[in-house]
């Protein structure tokens, strides 16, 4: 009995299915755009995003300028976003805000659109374009919209795709401080990007690393420096753990920083000593 009424319950079900894609299939190939427009919303609140986008690609141009034409535009850059289609998503929401922008959809259409961008920027050691746009956007929206629903994650989203820069630029120039002690003029390298990192980025998380890298760049470079540039070098290398020291008197690179400051007192005494023979 339980398995004649499954199989009865199992038709049903396919049967309307069958008609549903019958009827789908039906409205697509129809040039009826209101028959398309009814349909399309249905699919789009039964959460059925797939197709119904494939109907509002359709009727789309054709409500361009009429009242239902703002709705339209806003399902259609949702479908998008809803079916992970994040590249046409942040066009289409691109284009609502600039056709409509008295919509009442504005803000959710705004922050949806940067959110798309968001979910398009890639790991960090990777081309940051998106990642570039998308601050871009979610900037635009807060400073716009600091009253939004959607204020406080758009903030998270802005901090976590700095915090991946700023993750970027690090390992950049930790990258040359590495090649550095094969290769020493790439340690001019390593502390233009630690210097520009310091300057650009002064409440990064990285922060604390960049002056403990700069430390080891600039001492690694003192003591295969010329006599003539040793002295200056070190000096700017002992300003790099006294700056080190200052901000983080608690580093987590303390011990081997102090190794470092040990090691340029000693060459700077020996230095001394030597010129003033």
């Amino acid at each position: 009995m339980f398995l004649k009424m499954r199989s009865i319950l199992l038709l049903c079900v396919a049967v309307v299915f069958l008609t549903s894609c019958s009827e789908y299939q039906k409205v697509l190939k129809n040039t009826d755009s209101k028959a398309k427009y009814d349909l399309a919303e249905k699919l789009y609140n039964e959460g059925d995003y797939k197709r119904a986008v494939r109907l509002f690609e359709q009727i789309a141009p054709q409500y361009v300028g009429k009242p239902q034409g703002e709705r339209v535009m806003f399902f259609f850059a949702d479908c998008y976003y809803k079916n992970e289609d994040y590249y046409l998503a942040g066009y289409q929401f691109e284009r609502f805000v600039k056709s409509y922008p008295r919509s009442e959809k504005i803000q959710e259409a705004s922050f949806y659109g940067a959110k798309s961008y968001y979910e398009l920027s890639p790991r960090y050691t990777l081309d940051q374009t998106d990642t570039d746009k998308a601050l871009s956007k979610l900037q635009v929206f807060i400073n716009t919209y600091p009253e939004s629903e959607f204020f406080e994650e758009a903030n998270a989203m802005a901090t976590e795709l700095t915090t991946k820069k700023e993750k970027k630029e690090i390992e950049i120039a930790k990258q040359f401080n590495k090649l550095g002690k094969f290769n020493y003029p790439i340690l001019i390298s390593a502390i233009t990007a630690l210097d520009n990192f310091i300057s650009d980025n002064p409440g990064s998380i990285y922060r604390e690393e960049a002056l403990y890298y700069r430390i080891e760049a600039t001492t690694n470079l003192a003591m295969n420096s010329t006599e003539d540039k040793k002295k200056e070098r070190l000096e700017d290398a002992l300003a790099s753990y006294n700056n080190l020291i200052r901000y983080f008197p608690e580093s987590k690179f303390k011990d081997e920083a102090d190794d470092l400051a040990k090691a340029i007192q000693k060459e700077l005494g020996a230095y001394t000593a030597t010129v003033s023979k």
